[in-house]
């Protein structure tokens, strides 16, 4: 009997990553899922997975910006982050889905993840975080994905290992900050007490120190892997 096609997405994703397998966590398996469910209508539709990927990067640059204009803006912000960062997981549904992966392709994908990561870094700059702090973190960011493809070159397989600073962490630390900043600006204008008032500045600041430290943990795990697969 045929695997369900949610099940043939997983078995995709797997794959896609040198066999990692997503069923070992319940949170990559319901991103792979929701993936899936999102190419369905594209595929119909005949969409271009590189249309996807550019897509993707037009909405991550909204968020920046959105986030910049204050007041109440960087609650907006919010789903668009969480829309850049599920067009990044349709195009790749989308390729297995219609058969249409292609080396370019392949290339193009990490590039638009690339330039998605710093700017979601962008956005906390412009919260408030110091722009060295930033910097840091952008940086570890790039070593992060550089230490797995240049890995990957040299004969590993597969991601090498899920660490807690993969994207969807850096979502998550970017949306937080800017959900916190917009509710901030949200209780001194009505003046509702029982909202946190909390300053823009350390908020960001903080996201941006939780992010850097999750990525420092990320590259060591990474690292260990790496020399373990490659020995």
């Amino acid at each position: 009997m045929a695997a369900p096609r949610r099940e043939d997405a997983l078995d995709q994703w797997s794959r896609r990553h040198g066999g990692l397998d997503p069923r070992g966590s319940g949170w990559v398996a319901g991103w792979v899922r929701l993936s899936d469910a999102c190419a369905r209508p594209l595929a119909r539709r005949g969409v271009a997975p590189d249309a996807v990927t550019a897509a993707g990067v037009a909405v991550a640059v909204t968020v920046p910006l959105l986030a910049s204009a204050g007041a109440a803006w960087p609650l907006a912000a919010v789903p668009v982050m969480v829309a850049a960062a599920v067009l990044d997981g349709v195009d790749g549904a989308l390729a297995s889905r219609t058969g249409t992966s292609s080396r370019w392709g392949q290339v193009l994908d990490p590039l638009a993840d690339r330039v998605s990561d710093l700017l979601l870094v962008l956005t906390l700059v412009v919260l408030g975080a110091p722009l060295w702090l930033g910097a840091t973190y952008g940086a570890l960011g790039l070593l992060h994905e550089s230490v797995r493809s240049t890995a990957q070159a040299a004969g590993m397989g597969g991601p090498g290992a899920v660490t807690v600073a993969e994207r969807p962490t850096r979502v998550i630390v970017a949306a937080f900050a800017a959900l916190l900043c917009g509710l901030e600006w949200c209780a001194r204008e009505v003046g509702v007490d029982v909202l946190p008032r909390v300053d823009g500045d350390v908020v960001a600041t903080g996201a941006a120190v939780v992010g850097t430290a999750l990525a420092v943990v990320g590259l060591v795990h990474l690292l260990a892997v790496v020399r373990r697969r490659l020995a």
